[in-house]
């Protein structure tokens, strides 16, 4: 069954697509937000927010719960449903949901990423068993334990300090000597005294009885192996966009390509956010992407 036609039709619910959302109201199109999880995006997971523009530290919780309150206020209509299709008729595309399928004149893709995972032994196996993806959520099961962050960008570094808040110890582990994280916290972890880095080297498995009680840990310059005790493992190496359901072209990471009025090489289809390919990944960036797709659809409907 298809429902009706929308002017614009949002796949994603973070800062980027409520922000889309937001100025699609202002304007006066037809809109409709699809987001399959819980709106704000991987914004809900941060612990704390310094570089976003008007507040001097927020919780991404909080900053997501504000966004969400200013696009209700417009009345913009969000459904839980997740995309798994996108079928382009030329002037209307045919997006193919979990539920009914919906016609929308122009599309903004906003769905964001998921970490990546480590792919090594032990990693699926102990996964909700010591093994994590996200420090706020799962930190406070491991109050007074030893555990290891494994990364080094602006992710790892954050997640790193908001644990060395509630553990015993946190172990750094990063392939490389140096991070590319933010220099005003990687100085910060530095002060904590219950920080250990573990540079030049990766883990190779995870290991433990029931639960995590080990990783296996190779110094790539040194080729040297050991086994460092640790109750769990946090993962942050990088995301994974979420756009299979969209046949437009990616970059070699999987990344939308978007010209500068971000729309994709398939016409009246434009992507923001995390899922774009692009340098820097951050809400103020999102945020402003959003904005700026919504612009680029009034054109394109205008044209």
């Amino acid at each position: 069954m298809e429902r009706q036609t929308y002017d614009l039709v949002i796949i994603g619910g973070g800062p980027a697509g409520l922000t889309s959302g937001i100025y699609a109201q202002r304007a006066g199109l037809k809109t409709l937000l699809l987001e399959k999880e819980i709106p704000g995006g991987q914004v809900n997971e941060a612990p704390s927010i310094e570089n976003y523009p008007g507040f001097i530290e927020i919780s991404g919780m909080e900053l997501a719960n504000k966004m969400k309150e200013h696009a209700a206020s417009l009345d913009l209509p969000i459904e839980n449903e997740a995309v798994q299709e996108i079928i382009d008729n030329g002037s209307l595309k045919l997006i193919r949901t979990t539920g009914e399928d919906i016609s929308s004149k122009a599309i903004i893709i906003a769905t964001g990423a998921k970490p990546r995972r480590l792919r090594i032994k032990g990693e699926e196996e102990f996964l909700g068993r010591g093994v994590s993806y996200c420090a706020t959520c799962d930190g406070p099961l491991f109050r007074g334990k030893v555990v290891a962050a494994v990364g080094g960008g602006d992710r790892a570094i954050k997640e790193a300090l908001y644990l060395s808040n509630i553990v015993r110890k946190v172990y750094i582990i990063h392939r490389r000597a140096e991070f590319r994280a933010e220099k005003v916290n990687v100085e910060r972890l530095s002060k904590r005294e219950n920080v250990e880095y573990v540079l030049d080297s990766v883990v190779e498995e995870i290991k433990g009885e029931g639960l995590v009680n080990s990783l296996v840990v190779k110094n790539v310059k040194e080729g040297t192996i050991s086994e460092l005790p640790v109750n769990g493992a946090f993962v942050f190496v990088g995301i994974i966009p979420r756009n299979d359901f969209v046949d437009a072209e990616k970059d070699s990471h999987g990344f939308l390509v978007t010209g500068a009025d971000l729309e994709t090489s398939i016409k009246g289809i434009f992507a923001v956010g995390d899922c774009r390919s692009k340098n820097l990944r951050q809400v103020a960036t999102a945020v402003g992407e959003g904005a700026q797709a919504v612009a680029s659809v009034e054109e394109y409907l205008h044209n």
